[in-house]
């Protein structure tokens, strides 16, 4: 993960809906002992909630923190529940009392829980509220509601009451979704960031809603032929330059672009057009937003109190504290909350690196040893594996993702096996590689071929991801077409060659958004991507060999099908440095399925190349990213090519192809 900008402007960190002089209460309330309940009929707690919540054991705090609008007594009004346990008083301030922090208190359970409740009455969906609370020593905060599922439009911070209810129309998606999310089927990830997909054209300041993006991302995902669609943080963020990644509002889509439920019916047109959606996750730190999480009830509630451990030095943030039970539930239960009221489909996790190392971006006498003396944090291993073994019980048809950096073992092993349990993970070695590699002058690849081959050698230890992400394009690091060398022509070709290496190699497939067309300037996270540039020849055909790659994905079961294991990936030949020529064998469950995949890395052409084949046969060419119709020159295979019963190879049979210059050939037998 990229270090983002993450220091809110004091402006957008207390600003929000404020009563007037008049409004204000006459005095402070400071009572000497906090008002108890037992159990008052409006509570949403049992016993057995409690006993979860404080074991780090519940899955659905949800159902029970936060604002929920009721009946209580015959009168129709809002319940209110926030965790606080070092507070000596709270109280519910907003709109509808005119921010009066007498008005309104709430008493703390009996039960030591440090939950705080009350019922107002008359109060409902829409009312503006925060938590004015005051510490045990004194200290006055005015804090969000921490499971709230709606918020203030930033500037504004404050939560605003709000409910989950939607009436789902993806019966045959959640029905079916297994098939489409199984590690042996396609799958194909469209990563966006909805702010800056695309604005509206006659006011390129203004973000489109919800339905907006809908009604363009939908049949712009069919037509591309992405199985997925993955969107960057969506839960509510005060700070746009930190593109969602500091997030305050961890139950709740951002408020910037619509209601939870015209997010949910985004995710519901997706499913409906058969395509699944993974959201990103940040569970690994929360920025120090005056309304936000650090801090909340003037004590270290949600975050390590030793800094050591609680600040993150890379993003100016605070890191969870995950040996507390509580805010282990608080996680727990947030995983589940999108899985299981936003129908997501996936999670991608992360920062898991930064959470897995104690000594993470720390010099020596930064950080301190775990009990064993060593560098893992154990308390955040833990809590992956308990998260994920969560995940799969209840939602065996979906799949967690780690952005994990290093070489953690087992990461996308399953925690019966000793691993962390996750589906998935992005191979970042893979991206670093692959992208030096094809940023070097064409002449000078055949002396670093290795770091082409090089990611065989661990591709079968986890069930890998590639990932050209947003990180990749960011910060001075040049759009995907912008770190290709050469001319213009050969920049779009390398880019079409990097692309058919990365959806013919084992693995399932990542691109960020506007690569897909070649986008030529950086992503900048407050603009539109450059749809103008598809009017132009270059661009269309890079748009057209991304769709292409898409339906050869999808269409042949020997890209997919065995993506995790070393039995689907044989290279033929590696040793063709001179003409920097690498040629490998894709294999499904099926003889017949078999693809032969040859990459050429230079701009120069080469005819009656030969190949060594698995069998006696014709070949035909299905591929081939230098079409006409790609920006390309046209080289190509136009018929099935016999194979000569010439030793090449290692192999009896062999075929003779023309190979095109910064291009990529797949082949079936026909």
């Amino acid at each position: 993960m990229a270090k983002r900008k993450t220091t809110t402007p004091l402006a957008e960190t207390e600003q929000t809906v404020q009563p007037t002089p008049s409004q204000q209460a006459t005095s402070h309330p400071t009572p000497s002992d906090k008002p108890t309940t037992q159990d008052g009929d409006y509570s949403r707690f049992s016993d057995f909630d409690i006993h979860l919540f404080r074991g780090g054991k519940h899955q659905k705090l949800y159902e029970k923190f936060g604002s929920h609008v009721v009946e209580h007594n015959g009168v129709t009004g809002t319940y209110f529940a926030v965790w606080a346990p070092s507070a000596r008083y709270v109280a519910v301030i907003g709109n509808f009392n005119g921010w009066d922090k007498g008005n309104h208190s709430m008493k703390v359970r009996w039960d030591s829980s440090g939950i705080w409740e009350t019922f107002i009455p008359n109060i409902g969906r829409g009312e503006t509220y925060k938590y004015f609370i005051i510490h045990e020593g004194g200290r006055e905060l005015e804090k969000g509601d921490p499971y709230a599922h709606w918020w203030e439009v930033p500037p504004k911070t404050a939560s605003v009451v709000w409910d989950t209810y939607h009436e789902w129309q993806d019966q045959e998606w959640m029905a079916n979704r297994k098939a489409k999310n199984s590690l042996n089927a396609p799958f194909s990830v469209y990563e966006m960031h909805i702010s800056s997909w695309r604005r509206d054209p006659g006011n390129p300041d203004r973000e489109l809603s919800y339905g907006e993006i809908a009604d363009a991302l939908v049949p712009y995902i069919q037509d591309m032929g992405f199985t997925h669609v993955e969107f960057m943080p969506i839960m509510q963020y005060p700070y746009a330059p930190s593109w969602g990644y500091q997030i305050t509002g961890y139950y709740a889509p951002s408020s910037r672009f619509g209601t939870p439920q015209e997010f949910m019916q985004l995710i519901e047109r997706l499913h409906q057009a058969g395509i699944g959606v993974l959201l990103d996750w940040v569970p690994s730190h929360f920025p120090g937003d005056a309304h936000g999480l650090y801090e909340f009830d003037g004590s270290h509630l949600y975050e390590y109190p030793d800094m050591r451990r609680g600040y993150h030095p890379d993003w100016k943030s605070y890191i969870f504290n995950y040996s507390r039970p509580e805010v282990r539930s608080f996680l727990l239960s947030n995983a589940m909350f999108w899985l299981d009221r936003c129908h997501a489909d996936g999670l991608r996790v992360d920062a898991v690196a930064s959470m897995l190392y104690l000594d993470y971006s720390r010099n020596a006498g930064e950080w301190e040893p775990n009990i064993f003396g060593g560098r893992e944090n154990l308390e955040a291993v833990s809590l992956f594996k308990e998260i994920n073994e969560a995940i799969y019980k209840e939602f065996p048809d979906v799949q967690t993702i780690a952005e994990e950096s290093t070489a953690f073992p087992g990461v996308s092993r399953p925690v019966y096996t000793g691993g962390l349990g996750f589906g998935m993970k992005w191979m970042m070695g893979w991206m670093n590689d692959t992208l030096r590699y094809f940023e070097r002058d064409s002449a000078f690849r055949k002396f670093h071929q290795d770091e082409l081959t090089f990611s065989t050698v661990y591709a079968f230890t986890e069930n890998f991801m590639l990932p050209l992400s947003h990180d990749e394009v960011v910060y001075g690091k040049h759009s995907l077409v912008g770190k290709m060398p050469g001319d213009e022509w050969q920049r779009f070709a390398n880019l079409r060659l990097l692309f058919s290496y990365m959806f013919t190699h084992s693995g399932t497939k990542l691109l960020f958004m506007g690569g897909e067309f070649g986008q030529t300037s950086e992503w900048k996270f407050d603009g539109s991507l450059d749809w103008h540039l598809l009017e132009f020849a270059p661009h269309k055909g890079m748009a057209a060999c991304v769709k292409a790659l898409n339906t050869l994905y999808t269409k042949e079961p020997a890209m997919y099908e065995r993506s995790f294991t070393a039995d689907g990936f044989e290279w033929i030949d590696t040793t063709d440095r001179e003409n920097s020529v690498v040629t490998y064998i894709r294999k499904g469950n099926h003889e017949k399925d078999t693809l032969l995949v040859v990459l050429n890395m230079t701009p120069i052409p080469r005819s009656d190349y030969r190949i060594g084949v698995p069998s006696a046969g014709s070949y035909k060419e299905i591929f081939n990213s230098d079409a006409v119709e790609f920006f390309g020159s046209g080289i190509t295979n136009a018929s099935p090519v016999a194979s000569d019963n010439e030793m090449w190879h290692g192999r009896n049979q062999s075929i003779r192809l023309n190979v095109p210059p910064l291009g990529a050939i797949v082949l079936k037998m026909v």
